[in-house]
């Protein structure tokens, strides 16, 4: 918050191989990050909260496994938050099928787990890229089935793993 009362919201933009992501903090914790179609502000790097992020984001895009988690605060209900703290635990590099994510969190509904893996807030970090249909295929993905396979390619190649789009 800010002084006179009103939520604090800082954004930036941090530019990676798959074109600016735009990154959103209150100020503590990092809110958002989503690829923008169009310059979304000032570089991030600038921004002390975003900085870690911009880190994460750099060892992340050069290859290296980032070995911490910024400071996370996604926003939304309390079954979207139990989807995505698990989607947090699928390892770099694998993958986990919306109906084992609906398993793992007891809930009947792989449908419903998608919709909440759709309605992720914070890309990359929270891996919802590493989601895919029960039969190995990639399925949906908001900013592109294309992303999705080059960030899964990206991983696999930085673990020394094959990877194989279906």
């Amino acid at each position: 918050m800010t002084k006179n009362g009103t939520k604090l919201e800082l954004k930036g933009v941090y530019c990676s191989p798959l074109g600016d992501i735009a990154l959103t903090s209150d100020g503590s914790a990092l809110t958002g990050l989503r690829f923008a179609e169009a310059p979304c502000g000032e570089p991030a790097q600038d921004i002390p909260p975003l900085a870690e992020v911009c880190h994460w984001l750099d060892l992340y895009f050069s290859g290296a496994i980032p070995d911490f988690t910024p400071r996370l605060a996604p926003q939304g209900t309390p079954f979207q938050q139990s989807v995505w703290r698990e989607l947090l635990t699928i390892p770099y590099g694998q993958t986990a099928s919306y109906g084992l994510i609906a398993k793992r969190i007891s809930c009947r509904s792989a449908q419903a787990v998608g919709g909440a893996v759709g309605r992720n807030p914070i890309a990359l970090i929270i891996p919802c890229h590493r989601v895919i249909g029960s039969d190995g295929c990639l399925t949906g993905y908001a900013y592109g089935l294309d992303r999705k396979q080059w960030l899964l390619a990206h991983e696999a190649q930085s673990t020394g793993r094959s990877y194989d789009s279906k």
